[in-house]
C-alpha cells in the first residue's frame, strides 16, 4: 500500500550539521577514534578477526566511491542499484535512509563483525567494551534517525543471521510447566519481514504480526514496538515476542522471556533497538491465518475548499461509525490540493463485506457530483490472506504490487511494495508523528478533529495511520500490547498522524546528488506547522520512536511516557557504562550527540 508519499524533486545545496554538544567536555570519558594512539592495533584487530571465524570485515561504502571516483565500477554499481533495498541491505556500509537535513548523513563504520551466531556478537561486544569503542548494531538498517550507523565505530552486522524456523509447540526456557506450548516462529536477528512472511504465511499457512514494509528487520522492529497493517487485531510486533536471545554489555549471552530476565524481556519489547543489548534471535507467537485480507484504494477530489472541509468532516464521522474496529488498518491521506486518498487494508472480510462497509461513504460522494469526483485505482476487494506475500500468486492474479530485486541470482521473494519504493535511499527533510486519542472521535469532538486536519492540510500532506493506534482493537491486542515498553498512549489512540517530506537519492558532497538544504528547511517548517494544528487538539505528547522527529522535544515522554523511568533503571542494570548508544535512546542523555563523549 502507498503508505508514504514524501518525495519531491529538488536541486542541490550544501548540507549543514548540528554541532556536537560537549565533545571536548572537561574530564568527560571519550571513546576511541582511529587517529587516537590507543586505537586497537592491527594485531588486536587480527585477534578479533580470528575470534569471529574470519568474519571481521573492513567496511567501505559505495557512497565513498561515488564521491571520490564517479566513474569507478563501485560507483556505477551503486547508481544502478540505488533504489534496491536488498542491495542496500547487503552492504554493511549503507543504510536505507541516506540522512536527514541538519541532522545526520549515512557514514560507514571502520570494521564490521559480520556475525553468524551469538558467539560472534559476544566477541564483538567484548572487544568494543575492552577498547572503549563506539559500537553500532545493524540488521535491516531502516532507522530514519540514523541509529544504525556511525563513523569511527565497530559495527555488529547481523544480516547473515536470517533463518526463520516454525515451531509447532514452543515453550520459553524456564517456563516449562508454567506456560502452555503454542505455535511460534524463531528468526535470526538479520531476518527481514519478507523472509518471515514467506516462511510463516506463504509456506507455513499461519500469521505472524510484523511490519508493513517487507525489508524492515524483524528484531529491530520488535525492539521499537512495531506496527503492521493488522495491529488492531493482533497487537504490536513487540506484543508477539515470546523469547529473545540477547548479548548484553558484559558480553554474556542471555535468554530473556517471561520467566528468565523478565525485566530485560519487557525492555526489549519496544524500549528501543541497540539500547539494552544486541538481540541475536527472537521467537514470536504465530496465529491462525484469516481466510481473507483486502484493501480499499481510491481518491476523492473536492471542487473547493468548502467542499473539502465537508468531505473531511464526513470521513471522520464515517471512520468512527464503520472503520473504527479491528478489521481495518493502514492510512488516509489529506492533501493540500483538496484530495482525500484512501489507502486502507482489511482483514477477515470478503469482497462483498468490504464493499458493503464502504457503500455509505461512496454514496455520500456520488450524491454530490458537482462537489466531488472519484479517482485513483478505485479498488475495494479481498483475496486469500495466504497469497498476501506470495510473489507467484500475485503474478498469476495480475496483482502488480511488488518491485523485485533484479540482481543476478536474487531470490524471487526479494520484493518490496511499490508504495514503499520512495523510502529507498531517500534523504529526509522533515518527519513528525503524534498519536491521536480516540476521544477525538466522539460526536462533540469530531468537528475540531476535522478542522485540524483541514487546516493542517493547507500546509502539507497529512497521513493518519489507523493501524498504529490500537484503540478500537481486540481485547487480546490491547492487553498484550499493554505489557510492552511502548508509550501507553498507543492504547488510547485511534491513529498515528505522520507528516513528513524528503527528496530522492541524495548525499552531501556528490555533485548533482546533494541534498537541497534550503528546500528541506522550508519543508520542515510546513511539516511543523501542519503537526501543530493536530497537537492543538491532542496536546499530550506521544510519538512513535521509529517514525518521529530527529529533533523531538521531550522524547523520553513522547516515546515511552510513564514507562521511561522503568526503562532507565533496566538500562542502568544491564548496561551501566553506556556501551550501547543510539540517538534519543534510553540513557543517551549522558552522552554527546555522536555518542563518543560522556557528559
Amino acid at each position: 500500500m502507498n503508505r508514504r508519499q514524501f518525495l519531491k524533486t529538488s536541486g542541490s545545496a550544501t548540507i549543514l550539521y548540528v554541532p556536537v554538544r560537549g565533545i571536548w567536555a572537561k574530564g568527560g570519558f571519550r571513546r576511541r577514534r582511529p587517529f587516537d594512539a590507543d586505537w586497537p592495533s592491527q594485531d588486536e584487530w587480527k585477534r578479533l578477526h580470528d575470534a569471529v571465524g574470519g568474519n571481521l570485515i573492513r567496511v567501505n561504502s559505495p557512497l565513498t566511491a561515488l564521491k571520490a571516483d564517479p566513474g569507478s565500477d563501485a560507483a556505477k554499481d551503486y547508481l544502478a542499484n540505488i533504489r534496491n533495498p536488498y542491495y542496500i541491505g547487503d552492504h554493511p556500509g549503507l543504510t536505507q535512509s541516506l540522512g536527514w537535513v541538519d541532522a545526520w548523513a549515512s557514514q560507514p563504520s571502520v570494521y564490521a563483525v559480520a556475525a553468524t551466531n551469538a558467539q560472534d556478537i559476544a566477541a564483538g561486544v567484548k572487544f568494543a567494551r575492552e577498547h572503549d569503542l563506539r559500537l553500532v548494531v545493524k540488521g535491516g538498517g531502516h532507522s530514519y534517525q540514523g541509529t544504525s550507523n556511525a563513523p569511527d565505530s565497530l559495527l555488529i552486522w547481523t544480516r547473515r543471521m536470517h533463518d526463520v524456523t516454525l515451531l509447532p509447540a514452543f515453550v520459553p526456557q524456564g517456563c516449562e510447566g508454567k506456560v502452555a506450548p503454542q505455535p511460534a516462529a524463531s528468526a535470526g536477528a538479520g531476518a527481514i519481514w519478507m523472509q518471515a512472511y514467506d516462511a510463516v504465511t506463504t509456506r507455513g499457512g499461519r500469521y505472524v504480526q510484523g511490519g508493513g514494509c517487507t525489508t524492515v528487520g524483524v528484531a529491530g522492529l520488535i525492539q521499537s514496538g512495531g506496527f503492521g497493517s493488522f495491529s488492531k487485531h493482533y497487537g504490536t510486533a513487540a506484543a508477539g515476542l515470546l523469547e529473545a536471545e540477547v548479548v548484553t554489555a558484559d558480553g554474556e549471552i542471555r535468554i530473556a522471556n517471561a520467566c528468565l530476565n523478565s525485566d530485560l524481556f519487557w525492555a526489549l519489547k519496544g524500549g528501543g533497538g541497540g539500547t539494552f543489548g544486541v538481540v541475536s534471535r527472537v521467537t514470536l507467537r504465530t496465529h491462525d491465518l484469516a481466510e481473507w485480507s483486502g484493501g480499499a484504494i481510491f481518491d476523492v477530489k473536492a471542487a473547493s475548499d468548502g467542499a473539502y472541509r465537508d468531505l473531511v468532516r464526513a470521513f471522520v464521522s464515517f471512520y468512527r461509525d464503520h472503520l473504527f474496529n479491528d478489521h481495518w488498518g493502514e492510512s488516509a491521506h489529506f492533501q493540500p490540493e483538496n484530495t482525500l486518498e484512501i489507502r486502507m487494508v482489511s482483514n477477515r472480510l470478503d469482497t462483498d463485506e468490504a464493499r458493503k462497509v464502504w457503500q455509505p461513504f461512496r454514496d455520500f460522494v456520488a450524491h454530490s457530483p458537482q462537489k466531488y469526483a472519484l479517482g485513483g485505482d478505485q479498488i475495494i476487494g479481498s483475496m486469500p490472506t495466504r497469497g498476501w506475500w506470495d510473489v507467484d500468486w500475485r503474478k498469476e492474479h495480475h496483482h502488480q504490487v511488488f518491485k523485485s530485486d533484479s540482481r543476478p541470482g536474487a531470490l524471487p521473494s526479494n520484493v518490496w511494495w511499490t508504495g514503499d519504493a520512495g523510502q529507498v535511499s531517500w534523504f529526509i527533510w522533515a518527519y513528525e508523528s503524534q498519536w491521536l486519542p480516540a476521544s477525538l472521535l466522539e460526536i462533540d469532538s469530531q468537528e475540531k478533529l476535522a478542522e485540524a486536519l483541514f487546516q493542517g492540510s493547507r500546509h502539507t500532506s497529512i497521513e493518519l495511520h489507523f493501524n498504529k493506534g490500537l484503540a478500537g482493537g481486540t481485547r487480546d491486542a490491547l492487553e498484550r500490547s499493554r505489557d510492552t515498553a511502548t508509550n501507553p498512549a498507543v492504547l488510547e489512540a485511534f491513529a498515528l498522524a505522520i507528516i513528513g517530506d524528503a527528496q530522492g537519492p541524495a548525499y552531501p558532497g556528490i555533485p548533482g546528488h546533494e541534498p537541497d538544504v534550503a528546500e528541506g528547511r522550508k519543508a520542515a517548517a510546513r511539516v511543523h506547522a501542519a503537526m501543530n494544528e493536530l497537537r492543538a487538539v491532542a496536546p499530550i505528547p506521544g510519538a512513535y520512536v521509529s517514525e518521529s522527529n530527529y529533533f523531538e522535544k521531550g522524547w523520553q515522554q513522547s516515546y515511552w511516557g510513564t514507562n521511561h523511568a522503568r526503562l532507565a533503571a533496566i538500562k542502568k542494570k544491564y548496561d551501566p557504562e553506556g556501551l550501547f548508544f543510539i540517538h534519543n535512546g534510553v540513557g543517551s542523555e549522558e552522552w554527546s550527540t555522536d555518542g563518543f563523549v560522556r557528559l
